[in-house]
């Protein structure tokens, strides 16, 4: 038996008028998601638990069957295990965004929590310059992928409490940007790196090309490495993991599944769609378990574009459900394939929300009726079956 969950991120959103009071995802066209709805098994998730932030790492912990009051301590922690970074236990990973800032006299201002998504090849060249001129005995910076980034700090940071920046895009943010500089080294690192970045010459030619520069960047995330079982010793089966982005990567690294990465995959629109399904595919000749992750839509949400938010939804259904379900049914194997998204991304708050997820899960063997309805956010709410938490959905997807 094959298992494949696949996952659009933030996909889930709130009813909207121009769409003629549709959800994004009920108004995309999304035929082989709603084929696989329609004739499998639909329900809602709670994928964050109560007094959890509604988080990407906190969600798709839950999609992996993990419990996260029992192992989750923070993002960083599992977007450093991706980057190869050991964390020591005295030692605190914070994501460190590559930001565009906007400085007026005392006061500010998040203008774009990605720095116009920069590229990995510039942002790469930032990080290792803010390493040579900011970086300590206390503090390492380690360069990701795009905006994405690690600063480990080595001892405590006194109580600070961080929020993530694209919970603030085009909002002022003096108030969090002082809770930084209140902790002394804090302050001098972000000082030189706000000095260093200000001067670099691939922020200079950024703005000339009228994009948005990376001068500031900011941490958030923070946590100590957490302990968790990987997927084989809580249930048994062998996996892989496919995704653009560290923190997903982190997660699959303390999973134990292995992670394939894909050359082309980013993060946003232009990813390499076909290059994921491709890997996954091949991944299921030799793992009981591929896990594909797809960000686009969550991106598109946090920049408020609705054009792209429906554009990356068509894009996952067509590009990575549709040659996926297809290449299953063809290889005559046995198959679950559940379609989900992490948490809803709505367009109206550009930022997370913990309500509880629509999955389809189909069984090439299912000899009951299925749902008979598509896969969207009301159709899930009409099947009037909350599962209360991943572990559940874990387990029902296995069929156990």
């Amino acid at each position: 038996m094959k298992y494949i969950i696949l996952v659009g991120d933030g996909m889930g959103d709130l009813p909207i008028a121009e769409l003629g009071g549709k959800t994004p995802l009920a108004f995309a066209q999304t035929p082989a998601m709603d084929r696989i709805a329609r004739d499998g098994e639909l329900c809602l998730v709670r994928t964050v638990p109560d007094g959890f932030p509604p988080g990407s790492d906190v969600a798709n912990l839950s999609l992996l069957g993990y419990l996260p009051h029992a192992c989750y301590s923070g993002r960083a922690p599992l977007e450093a295990a991706s980057l190869g970074v050991s964390l020591s236990a005295d030692e605190i990973a914070f994501r460190c965004n590559l930001v565009t800032l906007r400085f007026e006299e005392d006061r500010v201002f998040m203008e774009d929590y990605s720095s116009g998504h920069i590229s990995t090849r510039e942002a790469k060249i930032l990080i290792e310059g803010l390493e040579a001129v900011a970086g300590t005995s206390r503090l390492h910076f380690y360069p990701g992928v795009s905006y994405r980034h690690l600063l480990v700090h080595s001892g405590e940071v006194g109580g600070l409490v961080t929020v993530p920046p694209h919970d603030y895009t085009g909002r002022e943010v003096t108030e969090f940007w002082r809770r930084y500089n209140n902790i002394p080294h804090l302050q001098e690192a972000l000082a030189k790196a706000v000095a260093f970045l200000a001067g670099h010459q691939i922020n200079r030619d950024r703005q000339a090309e009228q994009r948005n520069p990376a001068n500031g960047i900011w941490l958030w995330g923070e946590g100590k490495a957490p302990s968790m079982p990987t997927i084989r010793e809580e249930f048994g089966v062998e996996g892989a993991l496919i995704s653009a982005v560290d923190l997903l990567k982190g997660i699959g690294v303390y999973a134990g599944l292995e992670i394939i990465d894909v050359p082309g995959a980013t993060g946003y629109l232009d990813t390499n769609y076909a290059g994921k399904a491709a890997a996954a595919i091949e991944a299921l000749k030799t793992k009981d378990l591929v896990f594909v992750h797809v960000e686009a839509p969550d991106e598109a949400a946090h920049q408020g574009s609705l054009k792209d938010k429906l554009q990356a939804i068509e894009d996952f259904d067509g590009k990575i459900v549709k040659p996926i379900f297809e290449a299953l049914m063809a290889s005559g194997a046995d198959f679950r394939l559940a379609v989900a998204m992490d948490h809803f991304t709505p367009l109206v708050a550009r930022t997370h929300t913990a309500d509880p997820v629509p999955v389809a899960i189909y069984d090439s063997r299912a000899g009951q009726p299925g749902s008979g309805l598509p896969y969207d956010e009301q159709s899930g709410a009409k099947t009037g079956e909350l599962l209360a938490d991943g572990h559940q959905f874990f387990k029902r997807v296995l069929d156990r």
